[in-house]
């Protein structure tokens, strides 16, 4: 079963539309007690990293989420989700991640437009299980104006004005900056290989 986890502002239909299309079961979760029971977690966000962060704390989930991932439990973050694996965020810098990376989340700087908006193309570090079956040079969504540092556990980068990291896997520690649930059919193949190979 994989449960999803639900903050209040996150693309959830998307997601779920995600897991439908594939035929994963999964449940819609917002408290500590059920991340502590999830089989495989999903972090989706979109908006603004203090959002995110705030509601970790104020839903009283942050030392849950910690927890389990630190015991092995399957993780999937997506764009702001990924981000919120770092301690913090130039979008909001007295606001505290969780902290499972170190690194600070930067703001794109440059005469490029900004947010990253579009389709763009993944750029492989190392093997991944997210990635298998992609492709040489899969082209994916972005919708971001933040990026997360390329750091040894980057599988993928993608560049826009810098390389940031585009996927990002460790054991069972699983983030994309893009997002699988807005690009189509390898969006689709992603959460799958997430879904199948990720345990």
């Amino acid at each position: 079963m994989i449960s999803v986890f639900d903050y209040g502002a996150g693309n959830l239909q998307s997601v779920q539309n995600t897991l439908g299309a594939i035929g994963a079961e999964y449940e819609l979760i917002r408290d500590a007690a059920a991340i502590r029971n999830a089989g495989k977690l999903i972090l989706p966000g979109v908006g603004h990293y203090g959002q995110i962060a705030r509601a970790l704390t104020d839903m009283g989930v942050r030392e849950a989420f910690i927890e389990r991932i630190h015991a092995g439990v399957p993780f999937l973050g997506i764009c702001l989700g990924l981000q919120v694996l770092f301690p913090t965020s130039e979008e909001a810098p007295g606001e505290a991640g969780l902290g499972i990376f170190a690194g600070t989340v930067k703001r794109f700087q440059g005469d490029a437009r900004i947010p990253h908006m579009g389709w763009n193309g993944l750029t492989r570090r190392k093997e991944s299980r997210l990635l298998e079956g992609t492709g040489k040079s899969p082209f994916v969504y972005f919708a971001n104006s933040y990026y997360c540092p390329v750091l040894d556990e980057t599988a993928a980068t993608c560049e826009y004005i810098v390389p940031f990291t585009a996927v990002l896997e460790s054991g069972n520690i699983c983030g994309v900056q893009f997002h699988p649930e807005k690009s189509g059919p390898l969006g689709l193949h992603i959460v799958r290989n997430f879904v199948e190979t990720v345990c």
